[in-house]
């Protein structure tokens, strides 16, 4: 590029210093502008600003306003308030006054009474006094002397009273409990006796037998010695004779019997076995008897533990009465009997159904089957209604609910009908003469018959020393004493006679 000449720079530089001239120039319009416009917007700004404090320099004087004339409003409403509890002080202590005036008046009034009072007991007094030594009797011998003749007037019109009332009540008592227990029993009937002391098991073949027995009689030694039951191998055809007064004993041992004839192989350690193989299977057949006989009932809720105990039970007897039947039986009364007076049916067919579980260990275990049961049924979680209702049934403890006055009267029903128990004729002996005893030690006796099997006693009386209220009495104190001292299934009937005979001789 070739050098520039001195016009050029020249020039050069007079554009230079144009170019910031003009770029100066308009720099300063520019400002100016921005200037203007900035004060056009504050002058706006301010004007706005001006017309907000005006607009809230109204509102607040008119806030003020109404404030001011509210609480003008609430001033006149506290002055009417403050007004109306002046009057209502001013009432109160108005009524305060004229109850204290009432009440002085009313002090004034008992202690007037009072001292009346005194002096009417001071005249009562003096006349009781000058009436004692009148009659030379004191009150209380005279109040007794009065009821004695009184009594001994109207005896006969007492005595009339008290039967005709007692008879209509315990009529129309014993025509509903007559009804109850007459429609459970009929709906309800099944055996009631047990098996005999002894079973049978049925041989396929006559020569088993020999194997039973064993070389020199090994086989049935280990048998009787492992179940603890009599095998009986006689000349009975096809069958084996097992004798226990133990009916578990004999199931087991007549399972085993099964199993080893089944297996063909009978030998002492092959007997060990089967009988322990019986002894859980029986245990699993005693659950399975406890189950349905809930399912029989219809009842559910008690834990396996109880359900294996009521399975036990059909091993039990009771004076040859078949224990788990028996509780069977009565949980249908007891239900029936429920349903008929509005108890829990559900509870008195549980009480009835496990009243003799401690039957099924009390050989086992000391004390009673009631104080076992009762053990037994809170180890396992039973209902404490449940314990309630079967812990009374031998009136061992108090009845405490409906429930079990019907577990019991459900007992003696199933337990005391004809053909329910076995009974020897040396115990019913015995029953009978000591409720002849009984009747017959009371002063004034001269006889007591039992009759009825038991089931009524009538006693003659000396009428010189026993009247017709006397032998009213005396029929509820020989009724309360069976009640108290004997043991009885069902009701006995106490019958007293009393009999005048006037006997004179013409010669």
């Amino acid at each position: 590029m070739s050098a520039l000449t001195p016009i050029s720079w020249g020039l050069l530089a007079t554009g230079l210093v144009l170019g910031y001239i003009i770029r100066q120039v308009l720099a300063a319009n520019r400002a100016n502008s921005v200037e203007q416009k900035l004060k056009e917007k504050t002058e706006k700004a301010k004007k706005e600003a001006d017309l907000i404090i005006s607009e809230a320099k109204q509102k607040s004087l008119e806030v003020l306003e109404n404030a001011q004339k509210e609480i003008k409003e609430q001033k006149d409403k506290l002055d009417k308030s403050e007004e109306r509890l002046i009057n209502k002080e001013e009432s109160l202590q108005e009524q305060l006054s004229n109850l204290t005036s009432r009440q002085e008046k009313v002090d004034i009034q008992l202690k007037e009474n009072e001292k009346a009072k005194e002096e009417i007991n001071e005249i009562r007094d003096k006349a009781v006094e000058k009436l004692e030594k009148i009659a030379n009797l004191s009150a209380t011998e005279a109040k007794e002397r009065m009821m004695s003749e009184l009594l001994e007037q109207n005896k006969e019109e007492v005595l009339t009273a008290v039967s005709k009332i007692e008879k209509e009540r315990r009529n129309e008592i014993e025509k509903k409990a007559s009804e109850v227990i007459t429609t459970a029993l009929m709906r309800y009937a099944r055996t009631h006796v047990a098996d005999a002391t002894t079973s049978s098991v049925h041989l396929p073949d006559e020569e088993l037998k020999g194997k039973i027995i064993g070389r020199e009689g090994r086989n049935i030694k280990a048998l009787e010695r492992a179940t603890g039951v009599d095998i009986i191998v006689d000349e009975t055809p096809q069958s084996v004779i097992l004798s226990s007064f133990d009916p578990l004993r004999r199931e087991i041992a007549r399972l085993t019997l099964e199993k080893l004839i089944k297996d063909g192989r009978i030998q002492p350690a092959k007997i060990e076995e089967k009988v322990e193989e019986s002894k859980m299977d029986l245990i699993r057949h005693m659950q399975d008897i406890g189950e349905k006989a809930t399912l029989e009932i219809g009842i559910s809720g008690f834990s396996k533990e109880i359900l294996q105990l009521i399975g036990r039970l059909h091993f039990r007897t009771s004076y040859g009465q078949n224990v788990l039947v028996h509780s069977i039986e009565m949980a249908h009364i007891a239900g029936m009997i429920a349903a008929e007076v509005g108890a829990n049916v559900e509870i008195a067919k549980k009480g009835a159904l496990v009243h003799d579980i401690g039957k099924a260990i009390s050989h086992e275990v000391e004390g009673t089957h009631v104080e076992l049961g009762r053990k037994i049924l809170a180890k396992y979680g039973a209902e404490e209604a449940v314990i309630k209702a079967m812990e009374s049934h031998h009136e061992d403890y108090p009845f405490s609910t409906p429930e079990s006055f019907i577990v019991t009267a459900a007992d003696i029903l199933s337990a005391g009908r004809p053909g329910a128990r076995r009974d020897t004729v040396e115990q019913y002996l015995k029953r009978v003469k000591e409720l002849e005893t009984l009747a017959g030690s009371f002063d004034g006796v001269s006889k007591a018959y039992a009759l009825s099997a038991g089931r009524e006693v009538r006693v003659f009386v000396v009428p010189e020393m026993i009247d017709d209220f006397g032998a009213y009495q005396l029929a509820k104190n020989i009724s309360h004493k069976i009640q108290t001292e004997l043991k009885y299934p069902g009701e006995i009937k106490v019958n007293v006679i009393r009999e005048s005979r006037a006997v004179e001789y013409a010669r």
